[in-house]
C-alpha cells in the first residue's frame, strides 16, 4: 500500500481540528501498538498525533508551555520575547522564574510514542519506500524533541526504545546522558532523517522533509557549538557539572560548527530555496514585502522550509496572536489587546539607510543625547516633528514591517500612541488622564477622548503600549479581529531560508571554517531584501544585529542569549526603555517631541546563572541528578 495517498488531508484534519480522543491516542504496550498499526489508517492517525505534539515554538508557545490556547490566567499573552530585550508585556512586569520554560513530562510522552512507532516499523507490511519515509519522519520528530530537551536541561535520559512496565519500576529508570552524548544523538537522528525523508511530499503535505531535517541540524548544531565555545562565560558547579551532564568542552565547538556549515550549505546549494522578493525597488516596497511574508508565509514557498498551519479557527486549532497583540484601536471589541510592546532598545537597534553598518538610536534632542532616561526636561531643546512617525524616517524597512510606529496606519486607522503633552506654560502632563483647551481646540493626554480612540500609555486594563510602540509582525491586516479565543489562522514558519543563511554566516565567522566570502554575501543578501544597497563587512557586531532584526519575535532571541551565554551580561539590573511621544502645545501649530524614558512599572531585571538550564522535575522518584542551584 502507498502511505502517501490522502495522508495530507488526514494530517490537516487531525492537526487542526480533531477530536480530543484521537489526539490523546496513547498506546501503552506492543500489543495495542500492533493492533493500531495493522491498519494503514491507524498509521496515518498516529503520525498526525506525533506532529501535533511536536514542540514547535510557534504562536501557541508561551513562557508556561507549548500549545497554550484559550484564556489561561497564568499566561496573559506572555510570549518569550517579553523575557528578552525585544519587548515587554503591557500589563505584567515580572521576569523569568524557575517555573517558566519547562517541558519534561510531555516530552517523554512524545518520545514514548515515537519509540513505539520505531519499534513497530520493521513489522509493517508496507513498501520499502514508504518504510524508509516513516523511519525518516520518526527520526526527525525524535531529533526535534531531544533538541528541545537539550536546550532546556542539557544532558537528558536517552530512551531509544519503548519501555514496558512489568511490575518492577527500577528497570524503567534511565540515567541522564552527558550533554555531549545528547547533542551527538540529535546530530545522528538528523542524519537518519536526512537520509530517509523525501525532498517534498506528494500534494504538499506539511510533514518533515529532507530540507526540514537539514534546517533542524543547522539550528541544533549552531546551538551546541555556541555552548561549547561560550560556556565558560557562565560557569556553574555541582554534581551535574562534574558528571558532564551539563556543559560542553570547548574542543567540541569546531565539529558542531562544521556540522552547521555542512547542513546549511546543503540547503543553500540545493537550488530549491531563496529569499522572498530579494530585490525590492524601494524601502517602502521592502517593508511591505517583509510584512506580507509573515502575514501569510504560504506566498513564499521559496523561503518557507517548514510551516505549521493554523488553518481553521476554534478550540485548539487556532491561536491568539491576533487578539493579544492587536493595537487597542483595532481590537474590535476584544477586551485584552495591545499586550506585545516592542522596546526602545529594540527599535534603536535598526540602521538608517544613510549610515549602513551602524545601529541608529532615536535622537530626540538637538544635542543628540541618547543616554538620558530621566523624562521630560523643560530646559532641553527637543527636536520637533509635524507627524510622530517622521522621527523614524530612513530607518531599515523591517522596522516598519515589524512594529506599529506612532501615527502610522493599521487597518485603515491612524494608530495614536501619545504619552502626554506639554502645556503652553511648559508644564508637562505625562501618563495622567487629562485634557486642555488651547485656542479653542481640546487636546487629550493620550491623543483621544476615550480608550477606543488611542493605543498608548493609558494603564487602565493593560491594553495600551507602555513603550511607545505597537506590534505588527505576523498580524493579518486584511481581516478584522474576531473577538474570541483561538480565532487566529496565520501560519507559522518554523524554519525559513533567511535563518539558514544567518546560521551559516555565524558558524563561518565563529569557527574560521567555511567560505567567508559566501557567508558575508549571505548576510548582505538578507540586507538587500530589506532595501539596503551597500554591502557591509561580516563582523560579529554586524551579524548579530542582522540576526536580531531579521528574526525578531520569531522566538530566537531568547535562545540566542542562552546559547551564547550573554543573558547574565545583558540582564544585570537591566531597566527596559521606552519612547514617549508628547504633543508640544508651546508651538503653533502643535508639534511632537519625544522623550527617552524607562518603561513604567517594570523592575530592573537580573538573569540568574542557573537559568541557563531548567530544573528537572520529579528527581525524588526518577533519581536523576538535578541541575545546579535547584
Amino acid at each position: 500500500m502507498k502511505m502517501r495517498k490522502n495522508i495530507g488531508a488526514i494530517l490537516l484534519v487531525l492537526l487542526l481540528g480533531a477530536c480530543s480522543d484521537v489526539l490523546d491516542l496513547e498506546p501503552t504496550d506492543k500489543l495495542s501498538g500492533q493492533a493500531l498499526f495493522s491498519d494503514p489508517a491507524g498509521v496515518k492517525l498516529y503520525m498526525a498525533n506525533l506532529y501535533y505534539q511536536l514542540p514547535i515554538e510557534d504562536f501557541t508557545y508561551f513562557r508556561n508551555g507549548f500549545r497554550i490556547n484559550g484564556g489561561d490566567p497564568n499566561n496573559g499573552g506572555f510570549a518569550p520575547a517579553m523575557q528578552t530585550d525585544e519587548a515587554v508585556h503591557s500589563e505584567f512586569g515580572d521576569f523569568i522564574g524557575d517555573g517558566d520554560f519547562n517541558w519534561w513530562e510531555q516530552s517523554y510522552k512524545l518520545i514514548r510514542d515515537v519509540n513505539l512507532l520505531i519499534d513497530i516499523i520493521p513489522t509493517l507490511d508496507i513498501a520499502e519506500e514508504d518504510r524508509n519515509m516513516i523511519v525518516g519522519e520518526a527520526a526527525f520528530i525524535r531529533a526535534y524533541t531531544y533538541f528541545e530537551l537539550a536546550k532546556l536541561y542539557g544532558g537528558v535520559p536517552l530512551i531509544l526504545s519503548s519501555q514496558n512496565y512489568e511490575g518492577e519500576v527500577e528497570s524503567l529508570k534511565v540515567p541522564r546522558s552527558t550533554e555531549a552524548d545528547t547533542w551527538n544523538f540529535i546530530m545522528e537522528e538528523c542524519d537518519v532523517a536526512i537520509a530517509n525523508l523525501p525532498e517534498s511530499w506528494q500534494g504538499g503535505e506539511r510533514r518533515g522533509t529532507r530540507w526540514a531535517a537539514y534546517a533542524l541540524k543547522s539550528r541544533a548544531a549552531l546551538h551546541a557549538a555556541s555552548i561549547a565555545k561560550f560556556g565558560n562565560k557562565a560557569p556553574l558547579s555541582g554534581t551535574a557539572v562534574d558528571q558532564k551532564l551539563i556543559g560542553l568542552e570547548a574542543s567540541l565547538a569546531s565539529p558542531y560548527y562544521e556540522a552547521c556549515i555542512e547542513a546549511s550549505e546543503a540547503i543553500m546549494n540545493a537550488g530549491v530555496f531563496s529569499l522572498y522578493k530579494p530585490d525590492p525597488a524601494s524601502p517602502e516596497e521592502a517593508a511591505e514585502n517583509y510584512r506580507e511574508l509573515f502575514q501569510d508565509p504560504n506566498i513564499a514557498p521559496m523561503e518557507a522550509i517548514f510551516i505549521k498551519g493554523f488553518a481553521r479557527p476554534g478550540n485548539e486549532t487556532g491561536h491568539n496572536y491576533n487578539i493579544w497583540y492587536q493595537p487597542a484601536q483595532t481590537a474590535n471589541g476584544w477586551p485584552h489587546p495591545g499586550r506585545m510592546n516592542p522596546t526602545l532598545e529594540f527599535v534603536d537597534l535598526y540602521e538608517s539607510y544613510d549610515n549602513p553598518g551602524e545601529s541608529d538610536p532615536i535622537e530626540t534632542t538637538v544635542s543628540g543625547d541618547i543616554e538620558d532616561y530621566n523624562g521630560f526636561d523643560p530646559a532641553k531643546e527637543y527636536l520637533h516633528f509635524s507627524n510622530p512617525y517622521e522621527i523614524f524616517a530612513g530607518k531599515d524597512a523591517r522596522l516598519w514591517g515589524t512594529v506599529v510606529l506612532p501615527g502610522t496606519p493599521w487597518k485603515d486607522q491612524q494608530i495614536i500612541i501619545q504619552a502626554g503633552y506639554v502645556k503652553p506654560d511648559g508644564e508637562a502632563v505625562i501618563r495622567l488622564s487629562d485634557q486642555i483647551t488651547v485656542d479653542g481646540t481640546v487636546y487629550y493626554t493620550y491623543g483621544g477622548p476615550n480608550p477606543n480612540t488611542y493605543s498608548g500609555f493609558d494603564p487602565f486594563g493593560g491594553n495600551n503600549t507602555r513603550t511607545g510602540f505597537g506590534f505588527k509582525k505576523f498580524l493579518d491586516q486584511r481581516t478584522p479581529v474576531s473577538p474570541g479565543w483561538n480565532q487566529g489562522t496565520t501560519d507559522f514558519m518554523d524554519f525559513r531560508y533567511a535563518e539558514i543563511l544567518l546560521n551559516y554566516a555565524e558558524a563561518v565567522l565563529e569557527s574560521g571554517m567555511g567560505d567567508a566570502t559566501r557567508a558575508a554575501q549571505a548576510m548582505n543578501d538578507i540586507r538587500r531584501r530589506a532595501g539596503h544597497t551597500v554591502a557591509i563587512p561580516l563582523t560579529l557586531e554586524n551579524l548579530m544585529r542582522e540576526r536580531r532584526v531579521e528574526l525578531a519575535f520569531e522566538n530566537k532571541r531568547y535562545w540566542d542569549l542562552i546559547r551564547r551565554r550573554e543573558y547574565h551580561i545583558i540582564f544585570n539590573q537591566k531597566r527596559m526603555h521606552a519612547l514617549f511621544p508628547l504633543l508640544d502645545l508651546r508651538t503653533s501649530p502643535p508639534q511632537y517631541i519625544f522623550v527617552r524614558s524607562f518603561v513604567p512599572n517594570v523592575n530592573p531585571r537580573t538573569f540568574d546563572y542557573k537559568w541557563y538550564y531548567r530544573p528537572i522535575p520529579g528527581i525524588g522518584a526518577n533519581e536523576l541528578v538535578q541541575n545546579p542551584q535547584y
